[in-house]
């Protein structure tokens, strides 16, 4: 491992989330002294508890809708419920952890004159009429339909990045993240990947929405951080945003059959509508990540789903208790009642 990080001391927000934990591991592993943040709404401390002794790591429980007043060389922007069961629950909440979040973090750059990387989102382009999507095409989003808390969000957050480099000249690094799985997704967090593998270890119904026929592109973790590092280390002049994600396409279609052959599930696959607002196609130009960052994916999509599905079998698997499900549930907060999920956010 390159000890690209060596000495330095960087913030991770939502350093305890699906995406946030594995970046922390990975920046400890490259030789950086790591600060996570996060309300533990959708994280949990159960993906960093193996972190927890490290000489180099610190958790910090705090909302990034407040300000931050910490001394760090670098921040990782990563702070926002991501799948869509989680971030429209409360999409006010959503919005203004995408966009004041991003205030105050990009306020703590300035006063640090640290570099700063937004983890934005393949959902800045809405349902595409462009395919695949390059960095250069402005999106199809509804503004006002129910996935727009978290669309919008990302997008004005984009907005206050470059506005922060244009004014301020803020060294400002922007990723486009496209369908991410791997170990540590949450169970129940309504993303295709791991619902699928769930229903899939349960033996229940595989639930396939529209015809199956939209399509995604699945990077595995591992690759989505390597990318994310390496944006991180570019020169101040690279500010993105930059796609990162898998160029290879998959229906929905293929990746049941996929996941109920890995796992030798007997599940049958039922139809439900499409909902609103779900785009038909999702693939990312990654011309750029190649060119800048000497980056393309690694990981199969047959190889990282035995991965997740090994990090899922002894969670939610055919011999799993539903006592045991519920108390991995109850962890995240998931099943809290509203207001004791507001609290767990720092909102009430």
């Amino acid at each position: 491992m390159k000890m690209r990080f060596s000495g330095r001391r960087l913030l991770v927000t939502g350093g305890a989330g699906f995406l946030g934990s594995h970046l922390c591991e990975r920046l400890l592993a490259e030789g950086a002294e790591v600060l996570s943040v996060d309300t533990y709404f959708t994280g949990r401390r159960s993906n960093i508890a193996h972190l927890l002794d490290h000489a180099r790591f610190e958790a910090m429980r705090h909302d990034v809708t407040d300000p931050l007043h910490v001394e760090v060389d670098g921040i990782f922007n990563l702070a926002c419920p991501a799948s869509p069961i989680h971030y429209q629950h409360d999409p006010v909440a959503t919005t203004k952890v995408s966009v004041v979040g991003a205030l105050n973090m990009l306020g703590l750059a300035k006063r640090l004159k640290a570099p700063i990387l937004q983890a934005s989102t393949s959902e800045v382009y809405g349902d595409p009429t462009v395919h695949p999507q390059p960095e250069g095409y402005w999106g199809n989003v509804n503004p006002i339909g129910p996935r727009s808390c978290y669309d919008e969000g990302k997008r004005c957050a984009e907005t206050l990045f470059f506005d922060y480099h244009r004014q301020h000249g803020l060294n400002i690094k922007v990723m486009r993240i496209f369908n991410t799985y791997g170990p540590r997704m949450h169970p129940d967090d309504g993303r295709v990947v791991s619902n699928f593998i769930v229903q899939a270890l349960k033996g229940e119904p595989i639930t396939l929405y529209g015809d199956g026929l939209q399509t995604r592109s699945f990077c595995y973790v591992d690759d989505l951080i390597e990318g994310m590092l390496r944006l991180m280390l570019t020169p101040d002049g690279v500010t993105g945003p930059v796609n990162i994600g898998n160029p290879q396409e998959f229906t929905i279609a293929d990746l049941a059959r996929m996941v109920i052959m890995l796992t030798g599930s007997t599940s049958e696959v039922v139809y439900r509508p499409l909902p609103t607002d779900d785009p038909r196609q999702r693939r990312p130009d990654i011309t750029l990540a190649e060119s800048l960052l000497g980056w393309q994916p690694t990981v199969p999509l047959g190889e990282g789903l035995q991965r997740t599905i090994a990090y899922f079998r002894p969670i939610v698997g055919e011999n799993a208790s539903a006592r045991r499900v519920a108390d991995y549930l109850q962890e995240t907060g998931v099943t809290a009642p509203h207001h004791d999920r507001r609290r767990a956010r720092g909102l009430s």
